[in-house]
C-alpha cells in the first residue's frame, strides 16, 4: 500500500507535467466568484444551469461534469464567502508550490473526480445534485497542516494558534457533518465527506503511518554507520548535507534547511524545496 498509492501518485506526477495547470486554484476562485456575482443579479438561475445533475447530463448538458466545480460555496454571506474564497486560494497556492503544479492539479483533480463519482452514486436516492467542493476545498486544509503543523496563524485574525490544532478543528467539523446526516436519516450524504478525507489519504499514506508508528523502519547497515558517514562526508567533501535533486549544500546555504527522506531506500538528503517534491529512489 505504502509504495502502491502515495509513492506512485509522485512519480505520475514528476512523469507527466504537462498534465499540471498552473494557478489552478486562482482560476477556481475567480469563477466561483463571478457565478456569485451572476447568480446575485438572477436570482440564483446560472447556478441551476451549472450544478451537476446526472438526467441532464444524459440528455446532452454535458458541461454539467465540469461546472460543478465552480459552484459558489457558502454564499449565503457575502463576507463569509470571500473570506472562504481568500482560504481556498492561500490554501490551495501554497500547496502548489510546495509540490508543484502537476501534483496539486492530480490532487485537486482526483477529489473532483470522486466527488463526480460520489454524485452519480447519490443521484439513486435523488441526492445527485447536492455535490459540490466543499469538502474537498475543506480537505485541503488536512494536507497544508500536514505540510506545515507547526505554522502559527491567527484565529480570527486575532488568537495566534498552530495550524495542526485548527486541523483537529476541521477535522471535527467534517465528524459533526457525518452527524448530523446520520441523525437525519440522510446517511448516503456521509459520503461527500467521506471521499474528500480519502482523497487526503491517498496523497499522505505514508506520513500518515509514520506519524501512527506504523510503519516499520529499515535496520541496516546505513543506520547504524549514519554519524559516521556523515562525520567522513565532512571531512572529505567540505559539507555535511547535499541535495540530490538540486545540489545544494549546507555549506553553501547554511541557512537551508535540509531533510532525509524516509520513503527513499537509503540516505538521500533533500533541500526545503525538494523533500516534498522529487521522485523516490528505491
Amino acid at each position: 500500500m505504502r509504495r502502491s498509492v502515495d509513492t506512485w501518485l509522485d512519480r505520475f506526477s514528476s512523469r507527466h507535467p504537462q498534465l499540471g495547470i498552473p494557478g489552478l486554484m486562482k482560476y477556481v476562485v475567480i469563477l466561483q466568484a463571478v457565478v456569485y456575482l451572476l447568480d446575485t443579479l438572477s436570482r440564483g438561475t446560472l447556478s441551476m444551469l451549472l450544478t451537476f445533475s446526472p438526467s441532464a447530463i444524459l440528455h446532452g448538458q454535458v458541461w454539467r461534469l465540469v461546472t460543478f466545480l465552480f459552484l459558489p460555496l457558502d454564499s449565503s454571506n457575502a463576507l463569509f464567502f470571500l473570506l472562504s474564497l481568500y482560504f481556498y486560494w492561500f490554501v490551495g497556492t501554497t500547496l502548489e508550490r510546495e509540490w508543484g503544479t502537476t501534483k496539486f492539479t492530480v490532487f485537486y483533480g482526483v477529489g473532483a473526480l470522486l466527488t463526480l463519482a460520489c454524485g452519480f452514486v447519490l443521484s439513486l436516492w435523488g441526492a445527485g445534485s447536492l455535490i459540490n467542493m466543499f469538502y474537498v476545498n475543506m480537505s485541503m486544509f488536512f494536507a497544508f497542516a500536514t505540510l506545515y503543523p507547526d505554522l502559527q496563524v491567527l484565529f480570527f485574525f486575532v488568537i495566534p494558534v498552530k495550524v495542526k490544532w485548527l486541523a483537529w478543528l476541521d477535522a471535527a467539523l467534517f465528524v459533526i457533518e457525518c452527524a448530523r446526516y446520520l441523525s437525519v436519516g440522510m446517511w448516503f450524504l456521509c459520503l461527500l465527506p467521506l471521499v474528500a478525507v480519502a482523497n487526503y489519504v491517498l496523497f499522505f499514506w505514508s506520513d500518515l503511518m509514520e506519524r501512527f508508528g506504523r510503519v516499520q523502519y529499515r535496520h541496516s547497515r546505513q543506520t547504524v554507520n549514519f554519524r559516521q558517514a556523515t562525520k567522513k562526508a565532512q571531512q572529505q567533501k567540505g559539507y555535511i548535507h547535499k541535495c540530490a535533486v538540486c545540489g545544494k549544500t549546507d555549506t553553501d546555504y547554511p541557512d537551508e534547511e535540509f531533510r532525509y527522506c524516509s520513503k527513499c531506500n537509503g540516505y538521500y538528503c533533500y533541500c526545503s524545496e525538494h523533500i516534498h517534491n522529487h521522485v523516490h529512489i528505491e
